[in-house]
């Protein structure tokens, strides 16, 4: 494999998200030469148009960290059977001013956690929508809806169930493929 910079994005700002736990894993099972970079999303002011014409350094810098990585994987709790609106705030920002949405092209992956049975089923395929519409070739397979039980995800990406972690390894490679599509 080539070295790769990978971007995340943890669609929860809540100091306790699972979700980050399983960014964590994430990061802890990333092959040798894959570096994997956080983009935080939580310094974002809410996004209006009157920012278009002069977007402030917190969204540039957003919108860089997006354009510099190889490629994105957007990891996605679920409200209200939806995403949370601190991330649909974030891909505004991403997509804003019209015709400079750093997405565009960008291939981006997508997986998330819950406790519930359908894990974030509801949230991940409004995401996939929006995503759609920003022009980002998305991975399609395999899916990532993980169940959360007691003990799956440490603080600091450890990985309490060798299945999920072979699982987390598999879809990195997968998502790695699709990356390897889009590179130059």
């Amino acid at each position: 494999m080539s070295d790769y910079t990978i971007g995340y994005i943890v669609g929860s700002i809540s100091s306790t998200s699972i979700n980050r736990r399983l960014a964590r894993a994430l990061v802890a099972v990333a092959p040798a030469g894959v570096d994997m970079v956080e983009i935080p999303i939580e310094q974002l002011p809410f996004y209006r148009q009157d920012f278009d014409e002069d977007y402030p350094q917190v969204g540039r810098d957003f919108k860089q960290a997006i354009e510099d990585a190889d490629g994105v994987v957007i990891v996605t709790p679920e409200y209200s059977r939806s995403i949370p609106g601190v991330l649909k705030n974030a891909l505004d920002w991403a997509a804003r001013p019209h015709g400079q949405g750093a997405f565009q092209g960008k291939p981006t992956a997508m997986i998330g956690t819950s406790r519930g049975a359908v894990s974030t089923a509801a949230a991940q395929q409004h995401l996939r929508d929006i995503l759609g519409t920003l022009d980002a070739p998305t991975l399609g397979q395999p899916e990532g809806f993980i169940r959360t039980t007691p003990g799956l995800f440490g603080e600091d990406g450890e990985i309490g169930d060798e299945g999920t972690a072979a699982f987390l390894r598999s879809y990195l490679e997968a998502f790695l493929a699709l990356v390897d599509r889009y590179r130059p």
